[in-house]
């Protein structure tokens, strides 16, 4: 009797100590400001955009990144990057992150990202990871494009909230890309399956949907869009890309970007140099050096 009653006690208890705690429910009027205009060029920038296809071999890639900041941000990272196909030319995983941040502030960078320190300030940290899996749903036909669906998540390994460098909270989008190429050479040597002995003119667009949680059980939503050329060549290609995503709240999370690429190509390797723009809500340049390499292994003839 005496534990059914002590029992009883400490469920009121709980019961009663829940019921003095005021659950507040989220005013979708107030901004949150967990945007890319006030965070470092990592917290969740506006993902590569794919061009209708899916990458059908093993690639894996590392990269070191310059981002120079409109208003005083310096930021360098490592960053990698691994396709792997799923038993399938069809469908595969990519991986990728920002492995590692140095970063420098100024002052007025942090009165803009709401710090209000009159000191700069430096440090390191990692980045968040980022999962996608994507999907060939159709080849092009004669006159029908390449349709590539891709799901993916953030993770929030990130840190360093309190100094406005990562989100530190989940993430997810999903989108939709089509391309058509278009050749210029040897026909023939194309309907073989070797693109590379001509010229190829490619252009794809994309549309998608892109979310993270904000605070007090809330998530910014947001619309993906991209349009993207390629010219690419047997040792050369060059691709341009103008892309970005469009938050509810409108206060820092529209960014929007042009990217340029130039990369190589030689017997499975890929050195590249990529520059980025950003046109609103992502102030910030950022200039890419990698190298990636090619490994065939699903074995295709």
């Amino acid at each position: 009797m005496k534990r059914l009653l002590l029992i009883g006690v400490l469920l009121g208890s709980i019961i009663a100590s829940y019921a003095l705690v005021p659950v507040d429910k989220p005013n979708l009027r107030d901004d949150t400001g967990i945007a890319p205009m006030y965070f470092g060029p990592n917290a969740f920038p506006v993902p590569d955009m794919l061009d209708g296809r899916v990458q059908n071999h093993l690639r894996v890639e590392i990269a070191g990144d310059g981002y120079f900041g409109f208003q005083g941000d310096k930021t360098a990272d490592a960053f990698a990057r691994v396709y792997v196909p799923l038993f399938t030319d069809r469908v595969n995983l990519t991986i990728w992150m920002p492995v590692m941040e140095w970063y420098e502030m100024t002052p007025e960078r942090q009165r803009v990202c709401r710090l209000q320190d009159s000191v700069a300030i430096s440090g390191h940290g990692a980045g968040d990871a980022y999962f996608s899996t994507d999907i060939q749903i159709l080849r092009d036909k004669k006159w029908a494009p390449d349709i590539a669906l891709r799901a993916a998540c953030k993770s929030a390994s990130g840190g360093q909230y309190e100094l406005a460098r990562h989100y530190d909270c989940p993430g997810y989008f999903m989108d939709l890309s089509l391309g058509k190429s278009w050749y210029i050479g040897d026909e023939a040597m194309r309907q073989k399956g070797d693109k590379a002995r001509g010229l190829e003119l490619r252009v794809a667009g994309s549309a998608g949907f892109l979310c993270w949680q904000t605070d007090n059980g809330r998530q910014n939503d947001a619309v993906m869009y991209g349009l993207q050329m390629l010219v690419h060549s047997q040792y050369v290609s060059l691709r341009t890309t103008w892309s970005g995503y469009v938050g509810w709240e409108d206060l820092g999370d529209r960014p929007m970007i042009i990217k340029g690429r130039l990369a190589g190509h030689a017997k499975g390797f890929e050195p590249y140099v990529e520059y980025q723009y950003g046109i609103k809500d992502y102030p910030f340049h950022m200039l890419r050096v990698g190298l990636a390499y090619n490994i065939d292994i699903l074995k295709k003839k």
